[in-house]
């Protein structure tokens, strides 16, 4: 298991770079979903449920930096594991954005 709850108490999870990836991940298929359906809600509500159920085991499956920062601060995910879903989250929405601009080039 890539994450875990260290105790009852603390629940604060140990992440791993897996986890990173998978929220990368995650968050480029669902920014892609999101500018590839011109805003069709039902492609879009898909794409998150697909999204969350495919890395929801690696990391939890924010996909949002709101949703991390909820968890941050209901101290579920600690201040330095944060900055790294934040950074991965906005990499993958900015990777998703590059690629789609490009396909519409071709």
């Amino acid at each position: 298991m890539v994450f875990s709850l260290k105790n009852r108490t603390s629940r604060t999870m140990r992440v791993s770079l897996t986890s990173y990836l998978a929220e990368y991940i995650g968050a480029f298929f669902f920014i892609l979903a999101i500018f590839a359906s011109g805003g069709n809600p039902l492609v879009i509500g898909s794409a998150l449920a697909l999204v969350i159920f495919m890395i929801a085991g690696l990391s939890g499956g924010h996909v949002n930096p709101a949703v991390s920062l909820a968890m941050y601060m209901n101290g579920d995910l600690n201040s330095s594991h944060l900055a790294g879903y934040v950074v991965a989250q906005l990499l993958g929405g900015a990777s998703a954005y590059y690629a789609y601009k490009m396909s519409k080039r071709a």
